[in-house]
């Protein structure tokens, strides 16, 4: 289905660059809040103040925000500096509560896009209101549960709707705390290219030094803004202190940052990028038809094994070509692990059509 959506310069002047929002992880106290939001303010770049009033923590006595009072604070942080002020929500007494005291945006956090039934209640607690909704993807890489998350605020007439990539957990040692796996937010943008995307990077990243990095390639990517936790003294901070900058680092951070053009309007440049991509075209065409004689090859080569009653599967020959090719690759000046990908994308197509043949075989004896 489409989204319906409101443009986001229709409702937040990002006229000058992209959408920032930033704040404290928790709501700890009304001086917390206040320090930290004063320190915002006065960088003149952040549009939005958020804070985590209510916290889904994995274990019961973690610090798990101030509740219901905090969104008093909020209140007074868009009365005294002028942003907007956003809270996660993730049940419908959250909604009713944070609407009542006029908090303009409210965001799905991983764990709760994850559940439908959790989603839905939101949805309809929204119903015939003109909240602002920023959905973030799910804990896991599970594009097919972002957009239905997105689908179900969308049907109830919610149209000021943002994305929000904030990484994915992975089992394995990583430098991130979640994975960008930057491919999803691209394959959601296609998909949806009205949609406002942004990026999260403290959650993609755990600690303060890999945030510009992020940031900068979420820029590059043409997200629309940034989501990054913010507090007046990180090392006090009672939840995700080793990810959150003081006001003035963000500022530093944001300063430094490159704000590239999605388009020029310069000829010469047009003129160069079209004979580039011409060629990029021609090469695609190339490796289409190369891609169509391969898989001749592997109908060949299955239908030999096939008739000659020998498994699709060998995984000496498998081992093979991954070094082989990869070893080729690296002479070639490509990168290992994007040789090892196309390999293991080749071979699972391989499989897939040796397998098929092998199956017409069964259901014709």
């Amino acid at each position: 289905m489409t989204l319906s959506i409101t443009p986001l310069h229709q409702w937040i002047d990002t006229q000058k660059g992209p959408l920032i929002i930033s704040g404290p992880c928790g709501a700890e106290t009304e001086e917390q809040i206040m320090q930290t939001a004063y320190g915002l303010a006065a960088l003149n770049r952040v549009h939005v103040f958020r804070a985590g009033v209510w916290k889904p923590r994995t274990r019961p006595n973690s610090f798990e925000g101030a509740g219901s009072k905090a969104l008093a604070w909020l209140s007074r942080v868009k009365k005294e500096t002028g942003m907007l002020t956003a809270v996660e929500v993730a049940n419908a007494g959250h909604v009713e509560e944070a609407l009542k005291h006029g908090i303009d945006i409210l965001w799905i956090g991983a764990r709760t896009t994850v559940n439908p039934f959790s989603v839905q209640e939101i949805a309809d607690a929204l119903k015939g209101t003109d909240a602002a909704v920023m959905v973030k993807n799910p804990v896991h890489s599970d594009i097919q549960l972002w957009i239905g998350a997105l689908e179900r605020i969308n049907q109830t007439g919610i149209t000021k709707l943002v994305a929000v990539h904030r990484g994915f957990y992975t089992p394995d040692e990583s430098v991130y705390r979640n994975i960008p796996r930057w491919e999803i937010p691209i394959e959601l943008k296609t998909l949806y290219p009205q949609l406002p995307l942004i990026c999260d990077p403290s959650h993609i990243c755990g600690r303060r030094e890999t945030l510009a990095g992020v940031a900068q390639k979420a820029l590059d990517l043409n997200m629309a803004g940034l989501m990054i936790e913010a507090h007046h003294d990180p090392s006090s901070a009672l939840s995700d202190a080793s990810q959150q900058l003081t006001p003035a680092a963000l500022g530093w951070l944001l300063s430094g940052l490159q704000i590239r053009e999605v388009a020029s309007q310069d000829k010469v440049f047009k003129d160069q990028l079209e004979q580039m991509r011409l060629m990029i075209d021609d090469i695609d065409a190339q490796l289409i038809h190369i891609l169509a004689k391969r898989m001749e090859m592997i109908t060949q080569i299955g239908e030999y094994k096939r008739d000659n009653n020998v498994t699709v599967f060998q995984l000496e020959r498998w081992l093979e070509i991954l070094r082989s090719r990869i070893a080729l690759g690296i002479i070639q000046g490509l990168d290992e692990t994007y040789v090892k990908e196309v390999c293991e994308l080749l071979h699972k197509e391989s499989i897939r059509l040796q397998t098929e043949i092998m199956e017409i075989r069964k259901l014709n004896s």
